[in-house]
């Protein structure tokens, strides 16, 4: 099992990671951890919500072309 203690590097990739599939538990519940403590990982998760939202519209104004 892998500790639930990770570092920025490594939760940028589990953000980046939930994009595309369900994270597990022990992911999820690292995740949770670190937002709390950390001041620059949550910027990056509003950044990439951010680019998804922005995404998302594109897509629907293009009519998904």
């Amino acid at each position: 099992m892998m500790p639930l203690r990770r570092t920025c590097k490594e939760v940028a990739a589990i953000l980046v990671a939930r994009e595309d599939r369900a994270l597990g538990l022990a992911d999820r519940v690292a995740l949770r951890l670190h937002l709390v403590a950390c001041d620059a990982c949550p910027k990056f998760e509003r950044q990439l919500l951010m680019l998804r939202n922005g995404l998302r519209q594109w897509r629907n104004y293009t009519g998904g072309e």
